[in-house]
């Protein structure tokens, strides 16, 4: 992973810890639990899969999962599995492959999960063990569900992100009905708040936003300087990233283009005030956020000899970031200037998404070679 000493070769880059085998189709999105100690998995055709990764975390207790029939739900996580019921389930009417975001939050993503209390924590996932049983025996078909043996509970498109509250409200963000805008759910009341952007009806087709294409890529925050007031990065088919502020939901802060192509992924950092993006081109872009300007500033830009950047993520501690390419490749950056760390080539095939556990500890990828590989990539210090 570096150049190693006395002018000798660089040291090759690692080989995974451990590989989870566990599916039979592409996998699709892999992320740790923030406060179990639980490795998500899910894939083509709904098959998933959880996998115990450490020992030493809290213990959350709710489970958001999104379905490709229009809906999502909250379901409750108990001993044996999944409640036999969601406690909520929402229904947007959005057919689409952006995922939901749940809300970042400055004031704890740099900390310890511990710090976050176990009913504040939640996971995104899809469908509980229960549900797919029940629609295997009813004859049911969902392209999105698929009863899978890995285990553990299993679930589909399984994507982990840390989870706090504006207020008194828990909320999440979706690419809409209207693919183009982006809208606001309270968990608790399963009824959706707001959408940005926030135009009349008649306004609506008229407005900037709707000539960006569809919103493919979601990440909602709460930066420490604004509040406690929600703000939300979207990416679209035309490459544009906006910045949004929910007191201002008619335009938003900021608006930048700096990929060619659709835009399959964003990253916020641990303290809401930068982040990385992938696209369906041949470029990374890491940028700055301005809180008090309210402007987005691209701060590096990756080349890379092929295109295709499906998922990005940042560890929590902001020192390192990884992406999942087309090209098979999983590459590591210093995430604080920029450069390149390694590049590592286990896969066979396309790499969907990669993720970093809350500790800072481990790194999950996941790739349409049906497999997970587990990585311990360097470590913060102070761990063993």
């Amino acid at each position: 992973m570096s150049g190693g000493g006395g002018g000798g070769k660089p040291r090759p880059p690692p080989d995974p810890i451990a590989v989870m085998r566990g599916h039979r189709a592409p996998v699709m999105d892999a992320c740790f639990h923030p406060s179990r100690p639980l490795l998500f998995s899910g894939a083509h055709g709904g098959g998933a899969g959880v996998y115990s990764v450490a020992t030493n975390f809290a213990i959350g207790n709710k489970v958001v999962s999104q379905g490709r029939d229009g809906t999502c739900k909250c379901w409750e996580i108990e001993e044996a599995g999944l409640s036999r019921k969601p406690l909520v389930t929402f229904r947007t009417n959005s057919y689409h492959f952006c995922k939901i975001s749940l809300v970042k939050s400055a004031s704890c993503s740099s900390q310890s999960s511990k710090a976050i209390p176990a009913s504040e924590r939640i996971v995104e996932s899809d469908y509980s063990i229960n549900e797919l049983e029940e629609n295997k025996k009813n004859g049911v078909s969902k392209e999105s569900i698929r009863f899978s043996d890995v285990n553990c509970a299993e679930r589909s498109q399984a994507h982990l992100k840390d989870f706090s509250t504006m207020g008194e409200r828990k909320l999440m963000a979706l690419a809409g009905e209207d693919s183009s805008m982006v809208e606001i759910w309270d968990l608790a009341t399963a009824k959706k708040l707001m959408r940005f952007p926030q135009t009349s009806n008649v306004d609506a087709a008229s407005h900037p936003t709707m000539q960006r294409g569809m919103c493919m890529a979601i990440q909602a925050f709460i930066p420490s300087e604004s509040g406690c007031s929600l703000n939300l990065l979207s990416g679209y088919e035309d490459g544009s990233m906006l910045w949004w502020d929910i007191r201002k939901p008619s335009l938003p802060l900021s608006t930048v283009r700096y990929h060619s192509e659709t835009v399959l992924s964003l990253a916020v950092d641990g303290t809401c005030s930068g982040g990385i993006s992938g696209s369906a081109d041949n470029k990374i872009v890491m940028f700055s956020l301005d809180h008090r300007m309210g402007t987005c500033t691209m701060r590096k830009e990756i080349s890379l000899e092929r295109s295709g950047i499906a998922g990005t993520a940042i560890r929590g501690d902001n020192k390192i970031a990884a992406t999942a390419g087309w090209d098979h490749r999983v590459r590591i950056y210093d995430y604080r200037k920029g450069n390149p760390l390694a590049i590592l080539k286990y896969h066979s095939a396309s790499c969907n998404a990669v993720a970093f556990s809350a500790d800072s500890k481990l790194m999950a990828s996941c790739s349409e070679d049906t497999t997970v590989a587990l990585w311990e990539l360097y470590p913060p210090k102070g761990t063993s």
